[in-house]
């Protein structure tokens, strides 16, 4: 889905992909997770790929219903047998019986899946997947793959067997939007700047959106999930991975792989010493003296404002990650109510850590929270001298911006260089003095179409697999385009970026690589 500005070739406006076409027995999936992710991948399932979402697996009951009545069993009745599951453990033993029964020859029994995608919290990710890959189905697991390095290869444990049968994805969606699509044919296809030099590539999660998710939400300490250039960010160094490192094909040729890995970062701003000093000792935004005005960061203005919050008639992300049931509450007073009950909640030098851990506290001073994930941070990766020339890239990770996921990156090649900023690229050339804009147009704006890029390949792949006896090695590089050993380098890259950020080093990437992955898997 592109539309191309090109001095030379005048405007093309192309529209994107149809819906691909069904085949007779269409790939069932399960959604395991039904909060904002899941939510995401069930609309994707059903308006732009060849599947069907056939099951949900989720505690909270209103969320199950939410993706049950709208993509399942429809607004009115309930659930069918094997349609609607309490946990991700009760559809496994559920799903095994059903096969025993069909062993059996019991007739009528419901048609199982093909395939889940698995949307619970990270931390969940290995006993979730592990406990999937048991009953040799398809699965896309949201990114990351996991918290720690060695869940990352316990996964890959039990999936390598599955290789060839199975398709395997992750939530890398900046793999699949138009722009990155676009983005990576000039630069490895088209080799349009020549060998690349060097590139800069920046994340501006933005200001408020920083502080929703990494200081007052669920990733705002490693201690309960994991470090903010790995739950944030680890798609950003797959898409420099992708772009700079795999072969141009998945699956054929040989990766050039980095040499060193460096970084810097920390709680930068997030902290105690930055609080204003008229916020006094102040700990809740309900009650601090600075009122509604005084301060961007109030939870009172973010939530209940004009900005993206309820003053605005906003009941989505991220108010329903505050109050999940938020549009249960028919008026807006009472919707106000809702969520000033929960901003009000506060913790105090009484209240037990184990407590403060367990929840999100989403009214709390963002100078005053138990965050400890680096609020702004710099990775440098270089590459040696080897099958390709070498190269070096930057990347920073950066809260304190306007712009909110809006990625930009800079490219230099031996032949020009490339700008580019989740919405257009601009080429310049060095031998021409020619400027050319390329505009791919965005087909969502979830991360700019990747989120449904992302399910249209993996069902096709499926797909492909299930009714076009495709071998599934062949339908994983050619549709989903990133094999199981990308998705473990990519995270383990991540990983040792972090070893050299806490222990202030430089990492030699295949001396880390031969230590903490070959040796381990």
């Amino acid at each position: 889905m592109v539309g191309v500005k090109d001095p030379a070739l005048g405007d093309i406006d192309v529209d994107g992909p149809p819906r691909p076409d069904f085949s007779a027995s269409p790939p069932r999936f399960v959604i395991v997770g039904a909060g904002s992710r899941g939510q995401c991948y069930a609309n994707a399932i059903d308006t732009v790929s060849n599947g069907v979402v056939a099951a949900v697996a989720e505690p909270l009951r209103f969320k199950r219903e939410l993706i049950g009545r709208k993509h399942i069993w429809g607004p009115d009745g309930g659930p069918k047998e094997g349609q609607s599951f309490s946990n991700w453990r009760e559809f496994v033993e559920y799903e095994q019986k059903r096969r025993e029964r069909v062993a059996a020859g019991e007739a009528n029994v419901p048609e199982g899946v093909d395939g889940a995608f698995v949307c619970v919290l990270d931390e969940m990710h290995r006993e979730v997947v592990v406990g999937l890959a048991a009953l040799n189905i398809h699965i896309m697991c949201e990114k990351p793959l996991a918290t720690n390095l060695d869940d990352c290869l316990a996964m890959y444990r039990a999936l390598k067997p599955l290789q060839g049968q199975k398709i395997f994805s992750i939530g890398h969606v900046l793999r699949y939007s138009p722009h990155n699509l676009m983005l990576r044919k000039l630069l490895v296809e088209d080799r349009i700047l020549g060998e690349i030099n060097s590139a800069v590539h920046t994340e501006p999660v933005g200001w408020w959106h920083f502080t929703h998710s990494f200081v007052r939400g669920n990733w705002r300490n490693e201690k309960t999930s994991a470090p903010s250039l790995l739950t944030k960010s680890c798609h950003d160094i797959d898409l420099l991975l992708w772009l700079l490192c795999s072969p141009e094909k998945a699956g054929q040729g040989e990766p050039h792989l980095p040499q060193h890995i460096s970084s810097t970062g920390d709680v930068q701003f997030f902290k105690k010493s930055r609080k204003p000093a008229a916020a006094g000792a102040a700990t809740n935004c309900t009650k601090c003296p600075l009122g509604d005005s005084g301060c961007k960061y109030s939870a009172k203005n973010i939530y209940l404002g004009d900005t993206i919050g309820l003053a605005r008639g906003n009941t989505k992300w991220p108010i329903d990650i505050v109050v999940h049931d938020i549009e249960d509450y028919k008026t807006h007073d009472q919707r106000v109510a809702a969520m000033t009950k929960v901003l009000e909640e506060d913790w105090d030098e009484s209240t037990p850590a184990d407590v403060v851990s367990s929840r999100n506290w989403f009214g709390r001073c963002v100078f005053e929270t138990d965050n400890n994930v680096c609020d702004d941070q710099f990775v440098t990766i270089t590459w040696p001298e080897s099958n390709r020339p070498a190269k070096r890239v930057t990347f920073h990770m950066a809260a304190q911006t306007k712009r909110q996921c809006e990625r930009f990156s800079r490219f230099y090649g031996e032949h020009g260089e490339i700008y580019a900023d989740s919405r257009t690229i601009v080429f310049e050339d060095f031998n021409t003095g020619e400027t050319k804009t390329f505009e791919p147009r965005l087909e969502d704006l979830g991360h700019g179409g990747g989120d449904k890029g992302l399910t249209r390949q993996f069902v096709l792949a499926c797909d492909m697999v299930k009714n076009h006896a495709w071998h599934g090695d062949k339908a994983q590089n050619e549709f989903v385009g990133c094999t199981l050993d990308e998705v473990i380098r990519s995270h383990a890259l991540v990983f040792a970026a972090e070893e050299a950020r806490v222990d202030n080093k430089v990492v030699d990437w295949q001396k880390y690589w031969d230590e903490n992955v070959v040796k381990a898997s």
